[in-house]
């Protein structure tokens, strides 16, 4: 049995590296799409700071990267570690000259960032008594409309019932003070967004494994009243009953997915697109990184999708924006997460291949 184990592991993990580029890529008519970064060791959730500076999270590399175009000409000219040696910074949000940066039990925030070089510095540390398990640890964070940091505290299992604060998403003052509940039953998100046309919270979330290659749904949900549970560990994704925690959840209330995705396809990072570079159809449309299954027999996600949603809220159209990082069983790319430059652009982190995209829209 451990033979076949290290086998049947060994087939999922596989992704030989093949010599593609951004020109594989398949994009919507009249868009095209670059290398705007390379060398951007295991990139995860974008910020840009005030004078265009792009910074980038880490998982696995525990590294925060500060990316210049000195010459604004749409690509990076210098890749910098603004910080190492950290405990999976995936998630960094820019505020008023700093930089705020997850990593897992901590919460700290490098000052200056427009103006100094930091490399080297201490920084400050805004929370230190989050949970510290791994499993699901690593953070996407973000500060709201409303001021507030928000931050997801995964839960540290494949499927489990833990106490709060775990599987839930908070928020709390740029200090790390006045912790509020924003959503619970939420397994593990790695990307949300505000919906500009009506503040509306709106989160992605990944769904256990190992109930099959079709179950359960990855997940969209937006929260309409804060503190409203989305299921976790009893329900997954549209009223899947979990097996050994169900029996549990009966008589609750939950709040189904505004949209239910492919199974295992691992969505992580949203963006609502605010810019007018784009055509008309796209502006307040949202962009979904389907990051790629893993343990799936037949690979899926690997591809940037995208949401229309109507003046309710509803999801009406679910589209394919980028496709090519998959050739059959094997992948060269896996999209993250997104931020848009001041030109209406939109950049597209890769951890996989250690890069950052540029997607424009260029036809007349």
């Amino acid at each position: 049995m451990a033979a076949a184990f290290v086998l049947l592991t060994a087939a999922l993990f596989a992704a030989p590296l093949a010599a593609f580029d951004a020109r594989d890529l398949v994009l919507p008519p009249g868009f095209t799409i670059t290398t705007y970064a390379e060398g951007v060791t295991d990139a995860r959730q974008l910020a840009i700071g005030a004078n265009g500076t792009v910074f980038a999270g880490s998982r696995e590399a525990g590294l925060v990267h500060a990316i210049h175009d000195d010459d604004n000409d749409g690509r990076a000219d210098r890749v910098e570690v603004l910080a190492e040696g950290l405990y999976m910074p995936s998630g960094i949000a820019y505020r008023d000259g700093s930089l705020y940066v997850a990593a897992v039990s901590r919460i700290l925030r490098f000052d200056d960032v427009d103006e100094h070089t930091v490399a080297g510095r201490e920084p400050s540390v805004v929370v230190d008594d989050l949970p510290g398990d791994a499993h699901h640890g690593w953070k996407f964070i973000a500060f709201g409309p409303d001021g507030r940091l928000y931050v997801p505290v995964g839960a540290p299992c494949n499927v489990c019932d833990p106490r709060p604060p775990y599987a839930s998403i908070l928020s709390m003052t740029a200090s790390g003070g006045e912790r509020r509940s924003v959503a619970r039953g939420v397994r593990n998100s790695v990307g949300f967004d505000w919906n500009p046309a009506s503040g509306v919270l709106w989160f992605s979330d990944n769904g256990r494994d190992w109930l099959g290659d079709d179950r359960p749904p990855g997940e969209i949900n937006r929260v309409s009243v804060p503190g409203q549970h989305f299921g976790f560990p009893y329900r997954h994704g549209d009223g899947l009953r979990d097996p050994e925690f169900g029996a549990a959840g009966d008589g609750l209330e939950f709040v189904a997915p505004a949209l239910a995705l492919g199974a295992h396809v691992a969505p992580l990072g949203l963006e609502f697109y605010r810019g007018r570079a784009f055509p008309a159809r796209y502006r307040g449309a949202l962009f979904v990184a389907e990051h790629g299954s893993w343990n799936r027999s037949q690979k899926a996600g690997y591809r940037v999708m995208v949401a229309f949603v109507d003046d309710t809220g509803a999801v009406t159209a679910y589209e394919p924006f980028i496709t090519g990082w998959l050739h059959g069983q094997a992948y060269w790319g896996r999209p993250v997460d997104f931020a848009m430059l001041a030109d209406g652009s939109l950049l597209v982190s890769d951890d996989h291949g250690g890069r950052i995209y540029r997607v424009r829209y260029t036809a007349p």
